[in-house]
């Protein structure tokens, strides 16, 4: 079989203006395919229109039946990419936006550099009338990403493009943490089994909305970040301080993390 390059996996839920937008960002000069998986909607998609306004590859629709959370979504999508053949395979988020030429920037580093699996990009944070709020800059190299790993998540999920082969050895998202934190746990077997980075350019932009799953959810979201880091637990400083950091987060709200960030990152 020839491989097919690259596919964006992108969940919907009763958002089908902000997965246009998110559809319409996507501007490469090689073709790039997209599986929109449906996590039980209520709201009808309009296929053709979304279809016939994309130019620059394929569209491909998966529905649940029922909303089963991002784990179970994804993983429809990373099935889809794994049985027809895709080498590479990255993320969009309704509302969130790929600068133009990203997907071309992020795989010319991946071909020169054969040993990264993993590859995110530095983001442009902004709230829901796209005021910027800061410029999110994750370390680079893997050794410090390894590292930081259990202060923080280190990628930013839409950002990342990911080689294929690494699923059928590290496996796909895990069910377990499918209402929350699903990133950061396939972020983590990743990194602890494979070479990763992060592109040093804002490619993406990240809409930190009050209604996402980080907001709304953002205390299931800790509590599973914490059962994470002690999942990877080493008697060390960045396991014990990430414990103790996660601790202390989930008695903040998000908007006071986010004032926070957008104070000290200025």
């Amino acid at each position: 079989m020839i491989k097919k390059k690259l596919i964006i996996l992108i969940p919907h839920y009763n958002d089908p203006e902000g997965l246009q937008i998110s559809i319409a960002s996507i501007n490469e000069d090689f073709p790039v395919d997209i599986f929109v998986i449906d996590d039980g909607s209520s709201v009808e998609l309009n296929e053709k229109e979304l279809t016939d306004s994309f130019t620059n590859g394929k569209i491909f629709f998966n529905y649940l039946e029922e909303n089963k959370g991002l784990s179970y979504a994804l993983n429809k999508g990373l099935e889809f990419s794994i049985k027809n053949g895709y080498e590479y395979t990255g993320r969009l988020d309704c509302r969130d936006l790929f600068v133009k030429n990203k997907c071309s920037k992020q795989l010319s580093f991946l071909d020169s550099n054969t040993d990264i699996k993993l590859l995110g990009t530095w983001a442009k944070m902004v709230d829901e009338e796209s005021n910027q709020l800061f410029i999110l800059k994750h370390p680079i190299k893997h050794d410090e990403i390894k590292k930081k790993m259990y202060l923080n998540n280190m990628f930013v999920h839409p950002s990342v493009i990911i080689r294929t082969e690494v699923f059928n050895d590290i496996g796909l998202y895990n069910k377990k943490y499918s209402k929350a934190a699903q990133d950061y746990d396939l972020f983590f077997r990743i990194v602890k089994k494979y070479e990763v980075a992060n592109y040093p350019e804002v490619l993406l932009i990240y809409e930190m909305s009050l209604n996402s799953i980080s907001s709304k959810r953002r205390r299931l979201q800790i509590r599973h970040r914490i059962n994470i880091i002690i999942e990877n637990f080493y008697f060390g400083l960045y396991p014990i301080h990430g414990i103790i950091r996660s601790s202390v987060l989930y008695f903040l709200s998000r908007e006071t993390t986010t004032k926070l960030k957008s104070i000290i990152k200025k």
